[in-house]
């Protein structure tokens, strides 16, 4: 969207393989033909090649999408979270802080709002993260605010609520509903499938982003679908309808101790402050998914979930 834009993007990642970098390379691939585009294969953690970048492009701003997600996974290796979610955030902010780079947006997460009342505000403490991965984004959080009152860094903070779409995370529900499903293999449940999401189109969230470029000062959004939380049931249910294929489904899991039961966004701020709403329906949304996937079916069967 920003290249359409006309605007000079420089990509980074360190195209790790926590999820099959061949989801990766695919995305990649869409960009690189772009004349305004370049890519730079390097890691946030690095702070030498960071500087590099920073001393070649006169950047005027800074999205960090760049961290390790998944829940389940950050118990397992909580160091590699901290060290890409929180110590690259800081070197990111420190790059800025030297060469003059004043607008940050930081990617967040809905998983700092585990315990709360729903649906979940803006204003809501989130002191009580339930796994490394959301405590690792809190740390990203308050060191952001941290270079914004010292430094002046223009900071916006987008939480997003299970995004979804097209090029997706293979080690997400929807990813993997949709392959085992069309596959014939049985569904792996944590639960009884009652636990619910508030689902987010990928280009809603990529149009929020955006928009959250704009000066704020200092600001925490939340970029969600904004209806009542849809469960896990009911997207196989529609998984199965747009599949044609019924689902079968494995011995259940207990529910894990990381996994919250409902998200559900208020995004009023985000309509106020960034005149954002989502436009991608989830019947839309999950239809645009799996047509993609049946698009790209040669090489998915080969992905690793």
């Amino acid at each position: 969207m920003l290249l359409e834009q006309g605007e000079l993007v420089v990509g980074i990642d360190n195209m790790n393989d926590y999820y099959d970098v061949r989801i990766k390379e695919n995305r990649l691939s869409k960009l690189t033909p772009h004349k305004n585009f370049t890519f730079a294969q390097l890691d946030i953690e690095n702070m030498p090649t960071l500087e590099e970048l920073f001393t070649k492009y006169p950047f005027k701003a800074v999205i960090n999408l760049a961290a390790r997600a998944g829940v389940r996974y950050s118990m397992e290796n909580p160091h590699i979270y901290m060290t890409t979610n929180a110590m690259g955030t800081l070197n990111l902010l420190e790059a800025m802080r030297k060469y003059d780079v004043k607008k940050f947006v930081l990617a967040s997460t809905s998983s700092l709002y585990a315990g709360q009342k729903m649906p979940f505000i803006e204003t809501l403490p989130v002191n009580s993260p339930i796994s490394p991965y959301a405590a690792s984004k809190k740390a990203a959080e308050v060191m952001a605010y941290s270079y914004h009152y010292l430094y002046d860094i223009d900071v916006t903070i987008v939480r997003y609520f299970t995004v979804y779409g097209p090029a997706g995370r293979p080690d997400m529900c929807i990813f993997r509903f949709m392959k085992w499903i069309d596959e014939g293999t049985s569904i792996e449940l944590f639960g009884d499938g009652s636990q619910a999401r508030d689902f987010t189109y990928v280009d809603d969230i990529a149009r929020g982003t955006i928009k959250a470029m704009q000066p704020v000062g200092f600001e925490v959004i939340n970029l969600g679908g904004g209806k009542n939380p849809v469960s896990l049931q009911t997207i196989i249910i529609q998984l199965e309808k747009l599949l044609g294929k019924k689902a079968m489904f494995a011995q259940e899991k207990p529910f894990h101790k990381t996994d919250m039961k409902e998200t559900w966004a208020d995004i009023e701020k985000a309509n106020t402050l960034l005149c954002w709403k989502p436009k991608v329906s989830l019947e839309e949304g999950l239809k645009l998914t799996v047509d993609w996937y049946f698009s790209n079916k040669v090489w998915l069967k080969d992905i690793r979930l």
